[in-house]
C-alpha cells in the first residue's frame, strides 16, 4: 500500500488576534503538491497576516500551522527558518520591485546582486523564468518601473519561482490589473502551478481571477473560520 504523502500545508484550529476587526480564526485548510486553491472573504490586512502565519514570520494564538510537516512554532533557529522560506514563493505587491533596474535585473536579485550587466551565468535562467511567467520579451531590457500593471505582476511571478519553490501564496495580485487581462493571467499562473506541481494559495476577492485558476474555490467565513466551497451558502439557501 502506498503512503500518502502529508501535506505541505496544514492548518488546524488557527485563532490569531492581529487588532483586526476581527481575530483571525480558520479551522481547518490543507494543501498537497499540485493543489490550486483560491480562497475568498479575507481583506488586505486578514490576507498579509494569513501570509505572515504561513511564512513562520507569526504564530497562531491557539491551534497550528505546519509547513512541509513541521508547525512553525517548533522552528526556533533563524537558519531554519531561512531554509523553510526557500521553499515558499511569495506573489504580493508588499515585495517590492526595484523601479529604474530592468525586468532582468528584477529577476536576477535572488541569485546574484552583481547587476550591471547581469552575469552572463544567470542570464539562461534569468530568461527562463521570464518566459514561464509569460513575460513578453520585448519588456525584459525595459525598467521595470515602466511596464504596465500585468507585466509587474507577471515579474513578482518570476521572482517568486526563482528558487524552485514547493508552496506558492499569491496575496490579491489582479488589485492593479485592468480587468481584460486578469484572466489570462489567472489561467497562466495555473498551468504554471500544475506543471511545477506546486501547492497553490491564492487569497483573492476577485473571482474572475479565481475562476481562472481553475482550482478549488473556497470562501473563508471569518466568525467560524470554515472554508466552504465557493457557493456554498446558496446552494443550501436555494439561491
Amino acid at each position: 500500500m502506498t503512503a500518502v504523502a502529508p501535506p505541505l500545508v496544514a492548518i488546524t484550529g488557527l485563532h490569531k488576534d492581529y487588532q483586526g476587526l476581527r481575530p483571525l480564526r480558520m479551522r481547518a485548510l490543507q494543501l498537497h503538491a499540485g493543489d490550486v486553491v483560491a480562497l475568498a472573504g479575507l481583506d488586505e490586512r486578514a490576507a498579509e497576516m494569513l501570509v505572515g502565519l504561513l511564512t513562520g514570520a507569526a504564530l497562531p494564538d491557539e491551534g497550528e500551522v505546519r509547513l512541509f510537516d513541521q508547525a512553525t512554532s517548533s522552528i526556533t533557529e533563524t537558519e531554519a527558518w531561512l531554509a523553510l522560506l526557500d521553499r515558499i514563493g511569495l506573489v504580493t505587491t508588499r515585495a517590492v520591485l526595484i523601479e529604474p533596474f530592468t525586468v532582468r535585473q528584477n529577476l536576477a536579485l535572488p541569485f546574484t546582486i552583481a547587476l550591471d550587466p547581469v552575469p552572463a551565468e544567470w542570464i539562461a535562467r534569468v530568461d527562463a523564468l521570464a518566459r514561464e511567467a509569460g513575460i513578453p520579451e520585448a519588456q525584459w531590457d525595459r525598467p521595470v518601473g515602466h511596464a504596465d500593471a500585468e507585466t509587474q505582476a507577471r515579474v513578482r511571478v518570476a521572482r517568486a519561482l526563482a528558487l524552485d519553490p514547493a508552496v506558492l501564496l499569491v496575496e490579491h495580485p489582479t488589485a492593479t490589473m485592468p480587468r481584460d487581462r486578469v484572466a489570462d493571467y489567472g489561467a497562466d499562473l495555473g498551468r504554471l502551478a500544475r506543471a511545477r506541481r506546486l501547492a497553490l494559495l491564492a487569497i483573492t476577492a476577485d473571482d474572475v481571477f479565481a475562476r481562472a485558476l481553475e482550482g478549488t474555490r473556497l470562501t473563508h467565513q471569518p466568525v467560524t473560520g470554515e472554508c466552504q466551497p465557493a457557493g456554498f451558502w446558496s446552494k443550501i439557501l436555494g439561491r
